[in-house]
């Protein structure tokens, strides 16, 4: 089972008509399985506009998802622009992997019509920079990213995709479609094209160049750069 981090906003493409509070819910997560797992306090949650940063964890509330500790935030939305949020988590010791895991999770909403800047790196130390616009997408549409460590493109990377399976409609028909994993080329690009509508998360993994203590022992660092897009139904 494939463990991500999960950010997902109430609206991802906010109109003159919404509302202009966009709800977000961060947890941790096997989503398509809909098994929960406990995502302690973020050290770093946040959202970037227009190149300018503008720090969150003072707005989290402690929450339950998936019977699992989470948190939730409101994000009054004021003006025109391209809203990335994002966050890094603690680090999640996972035994059965004997590692620790860090997900760098990020989604972005747009709003009033601006639509400059979605391609735009945040800096973090690994992300999945777009290619394709990563809102406005209709189910069967291609969505591509690259993947980036330190700023430099990753070839070859692995790229794990989960649906978020919230009303446990979806069934696999096997074990190997739960998680689909496709591989990026030599310029660390992945293309997927998502076969329903719904959240879609893409998870980056690669191992960081560093290692944390576990019971004494150093213990590598699983450390993923996810983000989560939502494609909607043809009509």
């Amino acid at each position: 089972m494939a463990h991500f981090g999960m950010l997902i906003p109430s609206d991802n493409m906010v109109m003159q008509a919404d509302s202009r509070t966009v709800n977000l819910t961060l947890s941790f997560s096997h989503p398509m399985e809909m098994v929960g797992m406990a995502l302690e306090k973020p050290t770093v949650f946040a959202v970037s506009v227009n190149g300018k940063n503008e720090e969150l964890l003072g707005m989290l509330k402690p929450a339950r998802v998936m019977d699992h500790a989470a948190w939730t935030a409101e994000y009054p939305i004021k003006r025109p622009g391209v809203y990335m949020f994002y966050m890094e988590p603690q680090p999640y010791w996972e035994p059965a992997e004997d590692c620790f895991i860090v997900h760098l999770t990020k989604t972005v909403v747009t709003a009033f019509g601006d639509d400059e800047g979605w391609d735009a790196e945040l800096g973090l130390k690994t992300e999945i920079v777009p290619l394709s616009k990563p809102y406005g997408l209709y189910a069967g549409n291609v969505f591509q990213g690259i993947v980036k460590m330190d700023g430099k493109p990753v070839a070859y990377a692995d790229v794990e995709v989960e649906f978020y399976n919230r009303d446990k409609t979806a069934h696999a028909p096997t074990d190997y479609m739960v998680t689909q994993t496709v591989k990026a080329d030599g310029n660390g690009v992945f293309t997927y094209a998502a076969p329903v509508s719904g959240w879609w998360g893409f998870a980056a993994l690669n191992t960081a160049d560093y290692t944390i203590k576990h019971d004494g022992k150093d213990k590598d660092v699983e450390m993923g750069a996810v983000i989560w897009v939502y494609f909607h139904d043809w009509k």
